[in-house]
């Protein structure tokens, strides 16, 4: 695809990057006090979710189930198509940015940079798309909210945790802003150079996840789940319904889209991918709300054993436009047409993350669409549990001023800058709404445990199994 189309894809926006007036100007139309407000969708969240499920794998949805039902913070985890639909339904600013889609606190975490250190960052990026950007600051706070009560924080810590989170993004999008755009685009937070600048709580949990992140490789996935076949070629060791080989038909399917992601990759990966051979293939589960899509793992050894493990996931329309309804750019919708589903995940990780794997990709298989990407590089989960009520606000902080980062590369984040302003009204209308929806997502969480009592759902006897 032509550089110019690309750019034009990616940053399809109306405004200049500098009007802030019209940002300020935008505050007539849609006061920012209306953001607090909260019209939920029509369709109740058991209603989106089973809608949702439709075209997933139907042996796997009583799985996805068992798991959104283990406590409400993982329903919120895998109700990101409920929060949209209901999003969809309030006053909005109508300010256009690259949106996450699923910001919530467990999809910022740690992972290695093409330079081999670690970056923390989102790392989440399946419902990636244009949407108004207080949609990511809301999913995001809720999260925080729903994750301090789980906690058992006092009510008054999470006030504190919401305000001072809200303070990081209104500040960090400003901070962002003021800085040479070039600088911006290159700044990336690596925890083992901030360790002066946090507290010894944050320290230690940076730490502990950076110490396990380093052991998350391809080598260690080959250690614990391959296996040396009959014929001495590697493959994955079943563990149904986690993890199995899937019919030869599909299997020969699945290698062909494997060739055509070979074939887009840019030059310098083609060439470093030249070296390796596909040895085996599988299905793998894989999350909470993402149970039941298509997601598959590919074995790959090079010279003298070199192991890597690629991930080919399952990429539908964001929730933000299939639920939320917010219309995408038309140059989006083309290359979509064009590439499928993969591209919107890919730019939106490309755009939003700091720096990003060298083996993003797209493919095609059997009519679906899917994205590529190295599996377990690195990566970990900032455990916030045992956290303290500060600690836990410090890090939620630091997520919010990221995400302003990830804001501020869009055209739009100017405008936006001149929306928000320096008062606290947005911060106050944004902990208002996220109070209230926190409420709402327990009751939902209430009503689809309802439901599985009832015999209304199907869901598996273990959510690990």
């Amino acid at each position: 695809m032509p550089q110019q189309v690309l750019r034009e894809r990616l940053i399809e926006l109306e405004v200049p990057p500098e009007d802030m007036a019209r940002g300020r100007a935008l505050r007539k139309n849609v006061p920012r006090r209306a953001l607090a407000q909260l019209n939920p969708a029509r369709r109740s969240a058991t209603e989106i979710l089973v809608a949702q499920n439709t075209d997933r794998l139907p042996e796997l949805v009583p799985l996805r189930f068992a798991r959104m039902l283990v406590d409400p913070f993982s329903f919120y985890r895998g109700s990101a198509a409920v929060m949209a639909a209901d999003l969809a339904s309030g006053p909005s600013s109508g300010i256009e940015v690259m949106c996450c889609g699923d910001a919530h606190i467990s999809n910022f975490g740690l992972y290695a940079a093409p330079h081999r250190e670690i970056v923390f960052d989102l790392n989440d990026f399946d419902e990636a798309a244009v949407a108004p950007a207080e949609w990511d600051v809301k999913r995001l706070i809720t999260s925080a909210i729903i994750g301090g009560r789980h906690a058992g924080y006092p009510a008054k810590a999470i006030r504190r945790c919401v305000r001072e989170s809200l303070e990081g993004y209104r500040s960090g999008l400003h901070a962002m802003l003021d800085m040479d755009v070039l600088d911006r685009y290159y700044l990336r937070a690596e925890p083992e150079n901030y360790t002066a600048k946090v507290s010894k709580g944050l320290q230690a949990a940076f730490k502990r996840t950076t110490s396990r992140a380093r052991t998350r490789t391809s080598a260690r996935v080959f250690k614990q789940t391959v296996e040396t076949g009959p014929d001495g070629t590697p493959r994955l060791r079943e563990a149904p319904p986690i993890l199995q080989h899937v019919a030869g038909e599909t299997e020969d399917r699945l290698l062909h889209s494997v060739g055509e992601y070979l074939a887009a990759v840019p030059t310098d990966i083609a060439v470093l991918l030249s070296h390796f051979r596909v040895t085996d293939a599988a299905l793998r589960v894989v999350g909470v709300g993402s149970v039941g899509t298509r997601c598959y793992l590919v074995i790959l050894v090079g010279p003298n054993g070199t192991p890597l493990v690629l991930q080919i996931k399952e990429a539908n329309r964001s929730v933000l436009e299939e639920f939320g309804g917010w219309r995408q750019p038309d140059t989006l919708k083309t290359a979509v047409a064009m590439k499928g589903q993969g591209v919107r995940v890919v730019d939106g990780q490309l755009i939003l993350q700091a720096m990003s794997d060298v083996f993003l990709g797209t493919t095609c298989n059997d009519g679906r669409d899917y994205y590529v990407r190295q599996f377990h590089d690195m990566k970990g989960t900032i455990e916030t549990e045992g956290m303290s009520p500060s600690t836990f606000t410090e890090y939620v902080t630091a997520c919010a001023v990221l995400l302003a980062r990830a804001h501020s590369q869009s055209a739009n984040a100017s405008t936006l800058r001149g929306y928000v302003g320096t008062s606290d009204t947005v911060c106050e209308a944004v902990a208002e709404w996220s109070n209230t929806y926190a409420d709402k997502s327990l009751d939902d969480f209430h009503q689809l445990r309802a439901a599985a009592a009832a015999g209304d759902i199907e869901v598996a006897d273990d959510p690990v199994q």
